[in-house]
């Protein structure tokens, strides 16, 4: 009997095979590798109903799909045996992976089947948007020879900014270099040293790219950060006669900012496959922008193409084959650092590293210029005592590059693994390197303990250095040193960390700003310069303007607090007198 679109019929098998759900199209070279490797496959015609996925998947070990169908916490729940959920593409939008999570179910995905699809449909906007192909084909198709309202211009010579230098935006630089372009990049967290290998300039901001380039392209996940990334003031700054695509994701662009902008001339066309509502609702901004005579519009045709569908089915199908065969994943979204037998008395180290590496970039790396950013800087991870004398320490290295990472990256850190760490290291030009001391040079108070330190690559070997320390007590992990403070806190939740001149009266004007908020202090800890010493006003103070030559005793205020902590809260907390600066952190 073949499977039914409702509900999947038993694959005769024997009851120690594993069987496959497949309830979308897949390609046959990627059904046939699933068979060709003993299991048991059912593949429907069509999407099942969430009612009847429920009633089905408890027979089945692994789930692949597309994105028709939802696996959603009730799917999971009933799926008594399942291992593996995969995604054949990029997104999970339609996997509750929190849910898979909780029941130690692995989801993988396939980051990387479409990114030639995706930097390749960018260079056929930007050609297009640059030669007014769209209204040309328009106006054939309508009887019209408009041959002189259609003069384009050349791509070559000309200057594409990159925001955004991942896979996708380094192909599409590559490629734009190829056609004769100069390509300038921004990244807060690019290395020069991977700029220059791919022949490309970079720039400290927003501020610095857009007024000297003639097309712009985005290639950035969408977060918190880079929601509306690109908005009135970011679009009056650059060229007239400048273009802009969206092959990444909608919101990126304001939308209004930019139908306001091609309205009024700020900028001369664009080239859009994403929005922020697909399809495009009627009469709203997407569906004006979608329609506007300036602009080339795609329906989200990024990876659509036959080879990055194939990519993608035989990526993830060799994956599902891996796990089921007890290895592990090449592009797991969730897959847990640890293998529980071999690495059980380093979780809560790994816990901790992790930990430290989002404070890292949270703290040092989030808005303090260019020398604080993870490109140009080289890691050192130190293991102290007893830790110092496990050899095998990948998980700990993954747990400082998945933290590294969460903040800055669309999945949060959850696609890094022991797998694929080193690599994910070297494509975000990620300097690490590990160290064992067994005696003397220890933080001597603790069994175990870890530094994480980080060194400008371009200065001597103590300079600008940074440092974070921490420790495990039982399960529980601590943050003993942050920079040149000592500290005893817990790294977890919603935290502030002010630095400040340690005065009377600054814990008090602080309790002040956040009640007037409304936001709840659920602890406080002073942390003092390490020894007591006192720092005459440095640099840092003094560019703040609040210098005066004078000793100057320093501390960092770090609190827990639990409400919205917004950007005019921390504008304000920044304004107090004494305050030098202010991070918020979430961990």
């Amino acid at each position: 009997m073949s499977p039914s679109a409702t509900s999947p019929s038993p694959s005769p098998a024997s009851p120690s095979t594993p069987r496959i759900l497949v309830p979308e199209k897949l390609s046959p070279e990627g059904l046939s590798l699933l068979r060709g490797a003993g299991f048991s496959v059912d593949n429907l015609t069509s999407p099942l109903s969430n009612e009847d996925l429920i009633r089905s998947i408890a027979e089945y070990d692994a789930l692949i799909v597309r994105s028709e169908t939802k696996v959603t916490a009730s799917v999971l729940a009933a799926a008594s045996q399942l291992r593996v959920v995969a995604r054949a593409g990029v997104g999970v939008d339609n996997i509750d992976v929190d849910a898979a999570t909780r029941q130690g179910i692995v989801v993988v995905n396939s980051p990387s089947g479409n990114i030639l699809a995706a930097a390749e449909h960018t260079i056929a906007l930007l050609l297009a948007v640059a030669r007014n192909v769209g209204r040309a084909d328009a106006g054939m198709k309508a009887g019209k020879w408009e041959r002189g309202k259609l003069v384009g211009v050349e791509v070559g010579r000309k200057v594409l900014g990159v925001v955004g230098f991942g896979k996708v935006g380094m192909k599409v630089a590559r490629m734009a270099v190829g056609l004769g372009m100069r390509v300038v990049v921004f990244d807060p967290y690019a290395s020069e040293e991977v700029a220059q290998r791919e022949g490309v300039e970079l720039r400290d901001g927003l501020p610095a790219l857009l007024p000297e380039v003639d097309f712009l392209t985005v290639h950035t996940p969408l977060l918190a950060s880079t929601l509306n990334l690109l908005g009135e003031k970011e679009l009056r700054s650059m060229k007239k006669t400048a273009r802009v695509l969206n092959v990444a994701r909608g919101g990126v662009y304001n939308e209004e900012a930019l139908l306001k902008a091609l309205d009024e001339g700020w900028i001369a066309g664009a080239g859009l496959d994403v929005f922020t509502s697909e399809p495009p609702a009627e009469g709203s901004v997407a569906a004006r922008l979608a329609a506007h005579p300036k602009v080339v519009s795609t329906p989200h045709l990024g990876a659509s193409t036959v080879e990055a569908q194939e990519n993608v089915s035989m990526d993830v199908c060799t994956q599902v084959v891996e796990i089921l065969r007890g290895g592990l994943p090449t592009a797991a979204v969730n897959a847990p650092l640890i293998l529980p037998e071999e690495y059980k008395r380093l979780q809560p180290f790994v816990r901790l590293i992790e930990r430290m590496g989002s404070l890292y970039t949270q703290h040092f790396a989030g808005g303090h210029g260019r020398g604080g950013m993870l490109g140009g800087r080289r890691f050192e991870l130190v293991y102290h005592g007893e830790l110092a004398g496990i050899s095998n320490t990948r998980p700990l290295y993954a747990a400082l590059v998945k933290g590294l990472v969460s903040s800055i990256s669309e999945g949060g850190g959850r696609d890094v693994n022991i797998v694929n760490a080193t690599l994910i290291a070297k494509e975000r030009g990620l300097a690490i390197d590990e160290k064992h001391v067994r005696n003397g040079g220890a933080v001597p108070t603790y069994a175990s303990a870890v530094t994480l330190r980080s060194l400008r690559t371009d200065e001597a070997v103590q300079a600008g250095e940074q440092v974070i320390e921490g420790y495990v007590s039982g399960r529980a992990i601590f943050i003993s040193k942050l920079d040149r403070f000592t500290a005893n806190f817990h790294p977890e939740g919603t935290l502030l960390i002010l630095h400040n001149y340690d005065e009377p009266g600054k814990i008090g004007n602080v309790g002040m700003v956040l009640g007037k908020h409304g936001i709840n202090i659920t602890f406080m800890q002073v942390a003092s310069l390490e020894n007591g010493l006192t720092a005459t006003a440095t640099a840092t103070t003094q560019a703040a303007g609040t210098g005066n030559g004078h000793a100057e005793k320093e501390a960092l205020m770090i609190l827990g607090v639990a409400g919205e902590v917004t950007d005019d809260v921390l504008g304000e907390l920044g304004q107090s007198e004494g305050i030098l600066d202010v991070s918020l952190l979430r961990l």
